[in-house]
This record gives structure tokens, sequence and C-alpha cells, in this order.
């Protein structure tokens, strides 16, 4: 018996090792594509399909980390990859649909999700809209990651070039070329006042547009895309209201930057200067961290709103409008008021 189980041993080894067998399996259990999370599976599959006495040597076994990130932002399954998705709440649908039909020269789309229950509200949320000054959330998060790599530091120096200097938003504009800012001023002028100059030079000491682009693609932002520096006022950078609370779920669940960064991202986030769209529907003991857009055209706001009671959620949203319409940033607020209100109610009597 000894002697049976030693040969077993031998024979499994060279089967595990052999050429011939990895060609010969061509399911998707061995596909190098195929996620982590399915690869485990497979492979407990194998050891329950070897015989019991066969021994595996320990090298062979998967190292059994947690899974990359990216493999579950690429979950289906999951909004962004990291909240179960509930619901839709048909009556705050039903409010802000009777809301539109007295705005009805406004082309709104709109996502709001609720963390705690994963119940949302969606009106065109995946509608490719221009991104405006939005566009400098996912730049803030990609600058982060960054730190987080060590690859940045927020005491560093940039230089502001003359070609980086933009029209539009932001006092740096007047300022003379060759001054030097630290990147955490830079990116406080770039989130709070939506310098354009700020934010180009984020843009640049990130690697460019198509490297940005590359990290939104990663993070599983369908339509988020860097076309043009800043300030777009033609609106050719795209996002969309559901790319925009993506980010903001993945920067709630932990899943792109650390915790301490978290912890500066949302502060600057609370400092920006426009309060006139989502910030004024947010009501007496709420908080909101978030990123305005504004291009004449368009109207446009993203962030994480906070209630009183330790709850929060994801809000997305853009509205075209007559060029510098009133009420477009009127419907905004709003929007934002029936949200807040319907979300801050005793969960009792919130039924979907």
């Amino acid at each position: 018996m000894k002697l049976r189980g030693f040969l077993l041993t031998i024979i499994s080894t060279f089967l595990l090792t052999s050429p011939s067998l990895a060609a010969s399996i061509k399911s998707p259990t061995f596909d190098s594509n195929r996620s982590h999370l399915e690869s485990t599976r497979d492979f407990k599959f194998l050891l329950t399909n070897f015989p019991s006495k066969v021994t595996i040597q320990k090298s062979f076994i998967p190292q059994l980390n947690q899974p990359d990130i990216f493999t579950n932002i690429n979950n289906s399954s999951l909004f962004g990859g990291t909240i179960p998705l509930g619901k839709e709440i048909p009556e705050l649908k039903s409010q802000v649909r009777a809301l539109m039909t007295h705005y009805s020269f406004l082309k709104p789309g709109m996502f709001f999700l609720d963390i705690e229950t994963g119940n949302y509200l969606n009106i065109d949320g995946e509608k490719v809209f221009p991104a405006a000054s939005t566009i400098k959330y996912p730049i803030l998060i990609a600058l982060f990651e960054q730190v987080d790599a060590g690859n940045i530091k927020l005491d560093d120096k940039l230089v502001m070039r003359r070609d980086l200097v933009a029209s539009g938003s932001g006092d740096l504009q007047y300022k003379r070329a060759g001054i030097k800012l630290s990147v955490m001023e830079t990116v406080n002028k770039m989130i709070t006042i939506s310098d354009n100059t700020a934010s180009n030079m984020i843009i640049d000491r990130l690697g460019g547009k198509a490297k940005l682009n590359q990290r939104f693609h990663t993070w599983g932002l369908k339509n988020t895309v860097i076309r043009n520096m800043l300030g777009d006022f033609k609106g050719t950078n795209t996002t969309s209201p559901a790319d925009l609370v993506r980010l903001s779920a993945l920067v709630d669940q932990h899943k792109l930057i650390s915790e301490s960064s978290q912890f500066q991202v949302l502060d600057v986030l609370r400092h920006c200067h426009n309060n006139k769209l989502l910030a004024a529907g947010v009501g007496k003991g709420g908080s909101i961290a978030h990123k305005t857009g504004d291009i004449g055209f368009l109207v446009g706001d993203a962030g994480i709103i906070s209630l009183p009671n330790g709850k929060h959620y994801l809000a997305g949203i853009f509205v075209i409008r007559p060029h510098d319409d009133e009420r477009g940033r009127e419907f905004v607020r709003q929007v934002s008021r029936i949200v807040y209100q319907y979300l801050d109610r005793p969960k009792l009597s919130q039924e979907y």
C-alpha cells in the first residue's frame, strides 16, 4: 500500500507539471484571463476529483491572496464592482418625473444610489454628457492613487508653464508663468475654485490625457474620457451620471485609494465653493463632498452626501439647458431636495 501511494504521488506530480496535460485541457478554468476567484474554485474541483491518497506538492497550490480590486470592479453583478444593486425606488422616480414635466425644455440625466440598501434612482444615468468641470473629480482620485503608490508627494512643486495656462474659472491664469505651487495647493485650486490652469498642471503631472483615460477605463468608468485639456468649453470631454457614482462608490468602499488619502480627498471635495446645485438641496445637519461643472449649455454635479443619522448616498446629475438658463440650476436643486428628504425619512416609512 505504501508503494502504491508513493507511485500515485510521482504520477500526480508528473501530470500537474506536464505540458501535454496543460495543452490537453482547454477549458476556461485554465484561461489566464479568468478571475482569481474562478481559478481558485476550479482548483478546488481538481482537488475533489483527484484520488484521495494523492499528495499535492505545496508549491502547486495557488496563493489565495486578496483578489485584485480591478477584477472586482469589472464584476457585472455589483454596481461599480463594490455595491450589490438593490431595487429602483418607484416613489422617488415618480416625484422626479413629475418635476420634469415642469421643466420639459431641459434634458437631464441622473443616478442616485443609497449605499445602505443598494436601492437607486436612475433616469438616463448611463447617458453620455459633456463632463465640464466634473472631470476634475476622477483626475483628483487618479492623483491620490499615485500619491499612495509613492510616485507623487503632496509637497512636490509643480511649475505653471505657459502652455498649461487656461481661461475660464480660476485665478492662476492671472499669475505669471513659471511660478511654482505644491501639488496640494494645485489640487485645492482645481477642486475648490475649479481652476482650469491648476487642472492642466495636474493632468500634465499624471502623464497626460491618454494615461488618465486608461486609468478611468481600468476603474470601470464606461463613458469618462478626456479629449482636450481644460477649459473644455465645447464639452468634448465626457462622462455620465452613473460613471461618477461608480467613482464615488469605489472611493467610499476604499477600492482605489487609502484611508488617509480618502480623508484628504473628501476634505477637499467638501470645500467646493459652488453650492448652487446639489449642495443647495442638502438639509440641515447633512453634508456633501462633491464637484460641480458648468459650461453654459450644461450644468452637472456629483459626489457623496451624508445624512445626520450617519447614512450616506451617492449622486450624479447633468442637465442640458438653454445657455446660462438659471432654471437648469433650479431643477438640480429641486431634485437634490426631493432625494435628500426622501432618504432622510425613517427607514420604516420607505417602501420601495
